[in-house]
């Protein structure tokens, strides 16, 4: 089996950590990216896991000399980058009426550049069978208020997966997207909204990051070699009620 290169922003956050073991226990190879350095603990455990080779970086996903540094790295310590998965996210809960140019900036730089250079740097360099998955967010679809350049880029990193896979195509690279409801994660529980009450989640809808980290290996394994250009809603059924 060949041991296939992974590259995850938002490496050491809740979804994160959980899609790195995921691919840990096929003994994959696991670039880490976060705005904090893993101060080992989160290495070991990985390669107790299964994981081949584990490196962790500290970069802001803004930062697009940053993204190249770690893509060339992944290629050069790896000797191919086969899967990137797009997680790293930030929240800012504004009324619209009171968000400031660079609010929308740094929102969007977050939440959909990053992922877009990074896609742009996959389809430059990933072999055929690649594969790229996009955290997104049924904030791309409904959304609540208070979150609204959040929502705006998660809804264009769904349209971005779609073009993507327009391109990847003929490379032999697929994209897809997934679009979590309410996960038990350290943002979640941060919520405003949550914590105030104007936003409830049935104990029934809430997932875990490991629901989200099995999506994404299915969807970076052959198993799903037929699908690109998806975006796939992981909500426990929450959005689909009337």
């Amino acid at each position: 089996m060949v041991t296939r290169g992974i590259l995850i922003t938002g490496g050491l956050g809740d979804i994160g950590l959980a899609v790195a073991h995921a691919f840990a226990a096929e003994g994959a190879n696991l670039l880490l990216l976060d705005l904090r350095e893993d101060d080992g603990r989160v290495a070991a455990d990985l390669q107790a896991s299964g994981a081949a080779m584990v490196l962790s970086r500290a970069v802001d996903v803004a930062d697009e000399s940053a993204l190249a540094g770690a893509v060339a790295l992944a290629v050069e310590r790896f000797g191919a980058l086969d899967v990137i998965v797009n997680i790293a996210g930030m929240m800012l809960y504004k009324p619209i009426a009171e968000l400031a140019a660079a609010d929308w900036r740094r929102l969007l730089d977050v939440n959909l550049v990053g992922a877009a250079l990074l896609t742009g740097h996959g389809l430059r360099v990933m072999r055929r069978g690649g594969c790229i998955v996009n955290i997104a967010s049924i904030h791309a679809r409904r959304t609540s208020p208070l979150v609204a350049p959040y929502a705006a880029a998660k809804a264009a990193l769904v349209s971005l997966t779609r073009s993507a896979a327009i391109e990847g195509k003929p490379l032999g690279i697929r994209v897809n997207a997934i679009l979590p409801g309410a996960v038990d994660t350290a943002m979640l529980r941060a919520s405003p909204n949550i914590r105030s009450g104007a936003e409830v989640v049935d104990p029934a809808d809430l997932g875990v990051p490991q629901d989200i980290a099995a999506i994404t290996r299915f969807l970076a394994s052959d198993g799903a070699s037929f699908i690109t250009g998806e975006d796939i809603v992981a909500d426990g059924g929450r959005m689909g009620r009337l």
